[in-house]
This record gives C-alpha cells, sequence and structure tokens, in this order.
C-alpha cells in the first residue's frame, strides 16, 4: 500500500519542521500549514489521509477546523496535538470526531505508533469492504453474518489468504461456522472454478477413511471389483476440504504427511504415484497444540497444516452479532415456513442476548427455526422460546426453591399458551383459581 499524505497543521515553525522532516523519512508525503486558513487551502486542494492538528492556531480554534475536515471528508482521521494540561480541550476534540491526541513536546515514537494503528485500521475496513463486496458478485453475503471486530479480522484474514495457495488451518468450537469459512476461502481464490471436495474425517468410519480420500485399484481389496477414484485425484486442479482433521486416525496422519510433502498419493492396492495439484485447507474443534501432547496427533503434519490459522471466536465472545444474526435467521425461516412475523420483541431479545450458546450459530438458528414454525403471532415473544426458555439465561447453580420456581413458571407458561392465554381455561387446567392465576403471573413477570 502506498504511504500517507500527511496535513501537519501547527504555527510553531521549529516544531512544523521537525515533525516534517521526521515523517517524510518515514516516506510520508508531507503538507506543511501554519494556520487555519492555509490548512483548509490544502485540504481542499490535495488528497489528505491524516491531519497533525494544534488545537490552538492564530486565526481560529482547534473544533472549528475538526468539524471544517469532517464535514468534507469524513474519512479522514485527526490526531490533536495540545499543550500539557490542556486535556479539556482534547476531549472536545475527539468528541467532535478526532481520532487521538498527543501533549506537547511530541513524543515521535508515540506518534508514529499511533499512525501506524490508523493505517492498520484503514486497511482492515477496506479489505472488509473488498470482502463483501466480492461476496455479493459469488456467495449470498448474507452467510457471513456478523458486526463484531473479533469477526472482521476473520474477514480480513479470509480475503488475505484465499489469494494465496497456503495450506491453511481453521479452528474453532462446532457451530461456529468453520465449513462457511472454508467455502469462502475456496469461492475468492484463484482456484474458484475448479473441483472443491469436502471430506468429514469424523463422520466416516476410520476402516472406510483412507479408500475414500486415496482411492483404490481394482481388487486391492474383498469388494473392489473396479477402480475407485479418491477424493484427493477428485480434488485435482482445486480445493479438497479436511473437516475434523483432528479425528483423523495416526497411521492416515502419516499419509497425508506425504501428500503435502509430495503432491502424489498412491491409490490402495496400486503400483505407482499418482500426481495431484490440489490446496488443502483443514478444520478442527479440537486443540491440536493438546492433541500433539496428548500423541494423538503427529507434530510434523500438524507444522504443515498449520502454515496460515483463522481461529472462529465461539459467539458467546461476540454478542454484537447475537441481533444480526437473528434477524438473518428470522427472515430465512419466514420465507421458507411460509410465516408473517414481523420481528422479535424485546424481552425476546434480552433473553437472546443473556445467552451464551454452547452450540454457537448453529444452535442460535435452530432456536429462531424453531420459534418461527411454533409462532402464532406477528412478533416472537419469549413464550416462542418456550422449549428452550430454562437455558435461555446464564447458567448458575440452583437450589430447591429456584428448581421449583423455574418448574412453576414453565408449567404456568405452558397451560396459557395451550389455551390461547384464556386465563380461565388455564386455571383450571392447572387445578387453582383464576385469581391465584393472575397472581401468579405478577409475580413471575409473564404477560402475553
Amino acid at each position: 500500500m502506498d504511504k500517507w499524505s500527511i496535513l501537519i497543521v501547527e504555527d510553531e515553525y521549529n516544531q512544523r519542521i521537525l515533525l516534517s522532516e521526521i515523517l517524510s523519512k518515514e516516506g510520508y508525503t508531507v503538507f506543511e500549514a501554519e494556520d487555519g486558513k492555509k490548512a483548509r487551502e490544502i485540504f481542499k486542494e490535495e488528497s489528505v489521509d491524516l491531519i497533525l492538528l494544534d488545537f490552538k492556531l492564530p486565526d481560529i480554534d482547534g473544533l472549528s477546523l475538526i468539524n471544517f475536515f469532517k464535514g468534507t471528508n469524513p474519512e479522514t482521521e485527526i490526531i490533536i496535538i495540545t499543550a500539557f494540561g490542556s486535556i479539556e480541550n482534547a476531549v472536545n476534540a475527539l468528541k467532535a470526531g478526532a481520532y487521538d491526541y498527543l501533549t506537547k513536546p511530541v513524543d515521535i515514537d508515540d506518534l508514529l505508533i499511533k499512525i501506524k494503528k490508523i493505517e492498520e485500521k484503514k486497511s482492515l475496513i477496506r479489505e472488509n469492504l473488498v470482502l463483501k463486496e466480492t461476496l455479493k458478485e459469488r456467495f449470498k453475503s448474507e452467510d457471513f453474518v456478523y458486526k463484531s471486530e473479533k469477526m472482521q479480522n476473520v474477514a480480513s484474514l479470509i480475503v488475505r489468504v484465499a489469494a494465496t495457495d497456503s495450506t491453511c488451518l481453521i479452528t474453532g468450537e462446532s457451530g461456529t461456522g468453520k465449513e462457511i469459512v472454508a467455502n469462502m476461502i475456496q469461492g475468492l481464490s484463484l482456484r474458484k472454478d475448479g473441483p472443491f471436495v469436502k471430506v468429514n474425517c469424523s463422520a466416516i468410519p476410520e476402516q472406510l477413511l483412507e479408500s475414500e480420500l486415496f482411492g483404490y485399484e481394482k481388487g486391492a481389496f474383498t469388494g473392489a471389483f473396479q477402480r475407485k477414484i479418491g477424493k484427493f485425484e477428485l480434488a485435482h486442479k482445486g480445493t479438497i476440504f479436511l473437516d475434523e482433521i483432528g479425528d483423523m486416525p495416526l497411521y492416515l496422519q502419516s499419509k497425508l504427511l506425504r501428500v503435502l510433502q509430495s503432491k502424489e498419493i498412491e491409490r490402495l492396492g496400486g503400483l505407482s504415484p499418482v500426481s495431484i495439484d490440489i490446496r488443502i485447507i483443514a478444520a478442527t474443534n479440537k486443540n491440536l497444540e493438546e492433541e500433539v501432547k496428548k500423541g494423538n496427533f503427529r507434530e510434523d503434519l500438524y507444522y504443515r497444516v498449520n502454515v496460515v490459522r483463522i481461529e472462529i471466536p465461539p459467539l458467546r465472545e461476540r454478542k454484537e452479532d447475537i441481533m444480526p444474526l437473528v434477524d438473518f435467521f428470522i427472515k430465512k425461516f419466514v420465507i421458507r415456513h411460509r410465516k408473517e412475523i414481523k420481528g422479535i420483541t424485546k424481552e425476546a431479545r434480552d433473553a437472546l442476548l443473556k445467552y451464551d450458546y454452547p452450540g454457537n450459530v448453529r444452535e442460535l438458528e435452530n432456536i429462531i427455526e424453531r420459534a418461527v414454525v411454533l409462532s402464532r403471532g406477528d412478533f416472537l415473544t419469549v413464550e416462542d422460546f418456550f422449549n428452550d426458555i430454562s437455558t435461555l439465561a446464564p447458567k448458575k447453580e440452583s437450589g430447591i426453591k429456584e428448581v421449583i420456581t423455574s418448574v412453576e413458571r414453565e408449567m404456568i407458561l405452558e397451560a396459557l399458551i395451550k389455551n390461547n392465554w384464556v386465563q380461565t381455561k388455564a386455571a383450571a387446567s392447572l387445578g387453582m383459581s383464576e385469581r391465584m392465576l393472575r397472581y401468579k403471573m405478577n409475580k413471575y413477570g409473564i404477560k402475553k
């Protein structure tokens, strides 16, 4: 990426020249302005990525200039330079849109670090825009829904990894979306027009996995009546995705290592090797470092597959992504199941945000689909998540009293739902008076 252009707005000549010389030596294009008037002229005429702005200038105050710069180009970043003891000015500048501030005398190392952070932030935003635009062309971009910074980092890695032919390891708990990430890497890669072969190493019985991967010749074993091409050969000129590679038996790990080293395979019963041109993407929900220590995974293979790692954080660590996913899944299942649901209530949203989702995105998807199918109203409510109501809360140790309270609340909810919220019928089915039912509903905060 080309080095940035930086505008230094500083009325002190020596300070301005010092900063200009240092930043020029770092490779930046530097413009200088001794007052606000000159700064505005340069900003209108030149493309400026970053402004170093002295808060106190002879002809205008810093806040007015910030508003001018941000109003003209909101993408321009600003670092305020303020005198020691004028922190209040810096705080006001940050509220107005400045990225950060420095106090005089300027610490050059600190300045360069802040500039580097801004460059990295902008680069990440740019990579995500590239990713989203590319996804619109090649995928349904909704398949990869996120808002959190953690998933922005994942998206950035996807863009960079896809452009290479490197072996890639995707890690994360079950249900986090490892296969979706693998699909995206393949779809954005130079091999996108080649085959994409998926193998779940944990779903195929151990005694069959070798023949599935490597294929076999006629007569290689009892029942081998004709030659069968294995998954590695089927992926020639494309990509093979080895899901749950941590479950691959040790004897097959050694054969996979040879494939990575030599780019050749041997069919079972074959007499000569077969050259293959493939890219390998692997995924696992296991901690392979721990598996290596336990002797369950070869250390040399680990280093071969772990060239580039993409770690997908669990949903509980990126709760900002929950509601965008909820909204997406509601739209998806409303169309699939021909329902007329308009949205979700605040109470239901709050309940979904409190839950930790041990099954991650896959569990959230199942919860939303079940609620959409069972809902009878225009909006999903807490009651629509009845089957999950005992889990849609932070887990904690419960005493007998808490258990009884929870069970009673669920029984009342179930009775109300079954009787269409007719309290007389619900009370009769529960064997209590309608007055007692209303008391319990108020006690447990149960509302239609």
